[in-house]
């Protein structure tokens, strides 16, 4: 017996240390695969991150699951996965191409620049009240131009140098970029949109000079995302109604977002008031979707 535990010793000896070097070449492996990991979803951090726009730009596949499905339910497009992926990629080299951020949360933004186009407006009027540094305007024309369907970009917003909302005053934006007419110039520019294509209206939406600039209008695509108050929201939607043409889809922005109780507030108030053309078809992510009659 002791003959055979001397034989063995050495023959044992050798396997522990063969199994040693297999698990600290194991372990060495484990710590390099997780190390080239760090540095690819660092790299990753610093393209879709949240560092200067708030919100990140990496939605997960049920975060872009649950949007598609609300897209098809709304506009009965049984593609509405492929539209929200194209849509994801047009806010991606947009937003990383240009100056500033896109205001808003991920799938918000992607709702709304897949079901806009989807629901086949009467034309290619676009009317966007309220745009901060252009980013969102400039995707929606390439969405537009996607399905198709040739745009004409009209944007009216002040330009002021700070986000201005009742009860709110938004000093430093958290791009750390300034909000002027040369950006928002320049980052239409940079998504595609023609210098022929656009107009750009300084002033508010309740200001006569640009009522009367616009009148007779009749827009296939209006975007209400200015005033958030409930005063502001329903005088948008009064001035919706004399602009919007039959069956234009209108997008009213932050409407079940709880930052903005007078959005939702003053939408229904004025669906609900029976004297308007417009009727919600549903609501993707925090956007309501109208159409006019």
């Amino acid at each position: 017996m002791s003959l055979l535990r001397r034989t063995a010793r050495p023959v044992l000896r050798r396997i522990d240390q063969r199994i040693d070097r297999k698990v600290r070449k194991e372990l060495r492996d484990t710590k390099d695969e997780l190390k080239r990991l760090k540095e690819q979803q660092h790299s990753i951090e610093l393209l879709l991150g949240s560092d200067g726009r708030r919100f990140n730009r990496h939605p997960g596949p049920a975060q872009l699951g649950a949007v598609a499905k609300q897209v098809g339910e709304v506009t009965g497009e049984k593609h509405a996965r492929r539209a929200v992926i194209q849509a994801y990629r047009t806010l991606v080299e947009v937003e990383n191409r240009g100056v500033g951020r896109l205001a808003g949360g991920t799938s918000n933004i992607l709702g709304k620049l897949a079901t806009t186009p989807l629901l086949k407006p009467p034309n290619g009027d676009v009317l966007e009240i309220g745009t901060l540094y252009g980013l969102f305007a400039g995707c929606l024309a390439r969405q537009m131009l996607r399905a198709g369907i040739p745009y004409q970009l009209t944007i009216v917003d002040p330009i002021a140098p700070v986000q201005l909302q009742e009860g709110m005053e938004i000093t430093a934006d958290a791009s750390a970029t300034p909000i002027n007419e040369e950006i928002v110039r320049a980052n239409l520019h940079f998504a595609g949109v023609l210098p022929d294509r656009v107009r750009l209206l300084r002033g508010y939406s309740t200001d006569a000079d640009i009522h009367a600039s616009l009148a007779g209008g009749k827009f296939g695509v209006i975007v209400v995302d200015g005033d958030h108050s409930a005063k502001g929201v329903k005088a948008d939607l009064e001035w919706v109604e004399e602009l919007a043409a039959p069956g234009a889809v209108v997008v009213i922005d932050d409407y079940d977002d709880h930052v903005w109780p007078g959005v939702k507030e003053a939408t229904d108030e004025h669906l609900a008031s029976g004297s308007t053309r417009l009727t919600k078809i549903g609501k993707v992510t925090t956007s309501a979707f109208l159409r006019a009659e």
